[in-house]
Order: C-alpha cells, then sequence, then structure tokens
C-alpha cells in the first residue's frame, strides 16, 4: 500500500489502466480507501494473517445449518448489485454435490473499486468468509478471480493465500486473472473462465450455485459479500445488526467518483446521503449503482438513506455501491452518451440486443446528446431499451436500458433542450 497525502486514515489503492482506454472508462487507479466503522476499522493494521488472527481469533468451523441461521436472521444479501439473498445461494449449493466457493473479485465496472480496496486493506476478511462458506458446504475448494487491469488487488489476495498455505490451512485456493472489460465480472462469465474459455456472459438455464463450474454447485459472490459473511459470524446476529437499520442492519461500502477522485467508504445501513455527498453534490443530477445504475434527479436523494430497500422505494438502484457525481459544468447527456457508447462496445456479442440493440441505442442517444437529435429521438431511446429489455443472454441491456430510462426520467428538462438544439450546460 502507498500513501496518497491525505491522513492516517486513507490509503492508496494502486493499479493500473486498461490498454487503450480514454476518459472514464480507464479503471481508477488512484483510490483513497477512508476507514470505516466495520469492515475498514482495521485498515491501519498491517494486512497479515498473524495480525489478522490476533485480533480476529481462529476461524470456526460452523455446520451449514449455523451460517444458514445466521445469515437469515440479518438477511445478508449479496453486494454485487443484485442484492440476492447469500442464504438462498448457500442453501441451494449445500443441496448439490461437491460444491465449490468462488470469490468474484473481478470488479469489472471501470469506476468501482471497492473489491479492490478490500483486497488490500483487509485481504484476509475476504478470505475468512470464503473458508467459512466452504467448510459449511463440505468442500475444500476455493477459486479467486481478480482483475488483470488492476495487479495489486491479485496481488494482494496472492500473498494472503499464500500465508494461510504455509499456516497449514487445509483449502485448495486457486486464482485466476480476469481479462479487462465490463461484462468480465458476470457470473455466467466468471465460470466460463474457469472453465478454461474466454470469460464472458452465455445463456445459463440454472442458477451458479445449482449448476455452476463444470455443473457443480458453485457459491459465487463478490469479495464484499465475503466479508460481510466474516464479520457477522465474528460478531454474531445481534452484534452484527448493532449497526444499520431494522430491516436492513450491516454497512455497505461506496465508491465515490467525483471531481476530486475516487473514494471507497463505508457506512451502516440507513445513513443518510448528506454525510456521504455534499449539499452541493446533492443537487446536481447523480448517477447511483454505477454504469447499470439509475440517474438521480437533482435534490432526489435529500432526505433519502443509504438503503437498498428505501432506494428501491423511491424507484433507484443502489446496484453495486457506485456513485459518479458529475461536475458541476458536466452535461448528464454527454455523461451518459459516454458510458453507453461504452457499454454497447463492452459486450459478448453473442445475442441480438448485444450485437444490435446496444449500438443503435448508443447511436441515438449519441445524436441526441451532441443536439444533432430531434424530439422523436426521445421516443425512439423508450423503444429501444424496451426492445433490449430482458431479451438478453445476460442482465446486460436491461442495465444498459435502465441507465437510459433513468436519464429520460431524472433530466426531462435537460433532454428536451437537447432535442431542440440547446444545451443548459454549454460554457
Amino acid at each position: 500500500m502507498t500513501a496518497v497525502g491525505v491522513p492516517r486514515s486513507s490509503v492508496g489503492v494502486p493499479g493500473s489502466p486498461l490498454d487503450g482506454s480514454t476518459g472514464r472508462h480507464v479503471p481508477v487507479t488512484d483510490v483513497t480507501v477512508l476507514r470505516g466503522p466495520r469492515l475498514l476499522a482495521t485498515m491501519a493494521d498491517p494486512p497479515s494473517l498473524a495480525t489478522h488472527r490476533e485480533r480476529f481469533g481462529n476461524l470456526p468451523s460452523l455446520t451449514l445449518s449455523a451460517v444458514l441461521e445466521l445469515a437469515r436472521d440479518v438477511d445478508v444479501r449479496g453486494r454485487g448489485g443484485a442484492g440476492f439473498p447469500l442464504a438462498t445461494k448457500l442453501a441451494a449449493a449445500g443441496r448439490g454435490r461437491r460444491p465449490l466457493v468462488v470469490v468474484n473479485a473481478a470488479e469489472g465496472e471501470p469506476c468501482s473499486a471497492k473489491d479492490s480496496a478490500l483486497a488490500v486493506v483487509t485481504p484476509h476478511r475476504v478470505l475468512d468468509g470464503a473458508a467459512i462458506a466452504a467448510r459449511a458446504l463440505g468442500t475444500k475448494e476455493i477459486h479467486v478471480v481478480t482483475p488483470r487491469e488492476r495487479p495489486t488487488t491479485g496481488e494482494s489476495l496472492g500473498a494472503a493465500i499464500a500465508e494461510r498455505v504455509a499456516s497449514g490451512e487445509r483449502l485448495r485456493w486457486r486464482t485466476h486473472l480476469a481479462a479487462p472489460g465490463f461484462v468480465s465480472g458476470q457470473a455466467r462469465a466468471v465460470i466460463e473462465l474457469l472453465s478454461g474459455r474466454p470469460g464472458l456472459p452465455v445463456t445459463a438455464w440454472q442458477p451458479e450455485a445449482v449448476s455452476g463450474y463444470r455443473g457443480r454447485p458453485t457459491l459465487l459472490s463478490n469479495a464484499e459479500t465475503f466479508a460481510q459473511l466474516a464479520t457477522l459470524v465474528h460478531l454474531g446476529a445481534s452484534g452484527y445488526a448493532a449497526l444499520g437499520l431494522p430491516e436492513e442492519p450491516g454497512t455497505v461500502l461506496l465508491t465515490v467518483n467525483d471531481d476530486q477522485g475516487t473514494r471507497v467508504v463505508e457506512v451502516a445501513t440507513g445513513t443518510p446521503w448528506d454525510v456521504v455527498l455534499t449539499e452541493d453534490q446533492l443537487d446536481r443530477p447523480l448517477l447511483v449503482g454505477g454504469y447499470h445504475g439509475t440517474w438521480v434527479a437533482p435534490g432526489q436523494l435529500q432526505g433519502q438513506r443509504v438503503a437498498r430497500t428505501a432506494m428501491q422505494a423511491a424507484g433507484l438502484t443502489l446496484g453495486a455501491g457506485v456513485v459518479i457525481v458529475p461536475a458541476a459544468d458536466e452535461c448528464p447527456l454527454d455523461v451518459s452518451a459516454e458510458i453507453v457508447a461504452y457499454l454497447a462496445a463492452s459486450t459478448a456479442g453473442r445475442c441480438g440486443p448485444c450485437f444490435n440493440g446496444l449500438p443503435a441505442l448508443s447511436l441515438t442517444l449519441g445524436h441526441l446528446a451532441s443536439r444533432s437529435g430531434h424530439t422523436h429521438d426521445m421516443g425512439r431511446l423508450l423503444d429501444l431499451a424496451g426492445m433490449v429489455e430482458r431479451r438478453g443472454a445476460c442482465a446486460h441491456p436491461d442495465g444498459t436500458a435502465r441507465l437510459v430510462r433513468s436519464l429520460l426520467t431524472a433530466c426531462p428538462d435537460e433532454v428536451a433542450r437537447h432535442a431542440a438544439g440547446g444545451c443548459g450546460y454549454e460554457r
């Protein structure tokens, strides 16, 4: 870890950019990680196994029923974006033969850095969660997937795994490098990578927890989810629920991207958004949930809290916890057009919605953003979004359509201004 000239509560998380990428879509490499109340509470400690064990003790061996009871008591949800109940995945994997565990730290979204942050500052918390799940499932096989374009993530987790192997831990760890690209972190893309094929999404008829790698039940979750599981086992259900909302206990990691850079913060669920963002930022259009997220109208997050259920009730998504704050003079249509062009180019090219639909969506939005479009382009965007939704081999078209729909809802005046040949953000 390298210091970046900020208080002791922060560290730098270095990486390396994608070859040939430009602008917003280069994976963030200069990240400030702030000390948090739980997962990031020990970030000042050395990331060694000895220090980790001194603080948290030896790893307990829990039965599957015990882990399921804990996960259900506090309703632990996956932190990869979909918010799927962890207990449901565990139970499904536990019903099959020869299950295995996969830590997905590929983090394909360029603006996300929370899994990389955990890998650098507290890798053993992530690996503890994977080991707890493996022991509960009665397997010794754990695969760890890291992004090629962020070598520090793989190096940090690799060093932590080496420590555990040297300590005599009886688990078989396998590491894999995911190729650069937005869809490389998609669950089926990860299964393809493990199988020795290009890491691109394919159509699947059963969940990975039922039939994943080589048809085996595969518990596949992102790094934060496993870190949350380890914390739950360490604290117990009541201790875990001491932070956060009663209906949604615990903490959540956010990656905030603004004109000051990128920072990873940990907050208890239910924390007001004005603790995370400034009043000036809350008065701008914001993209919450990342590239597959939703635009938020200026002021819409005032009085809102960081919580999955509360966001859903407002028609928004917390997703993987990525928050993009455009600069005060940056047009949300320009930002969206750039993102959708990137998403249209970041597909497996294996189904019609990605091969034909997303390029058409990108072209139409690009015309509108450049002020060379027409009023009917707004209707065409909605038509194209409807054509690609729920028809792809994976959720990539759905997420892209969600972004476009939310732009039209959150920024209607600016969209209309562009359709008339103007822009409210002209310098």
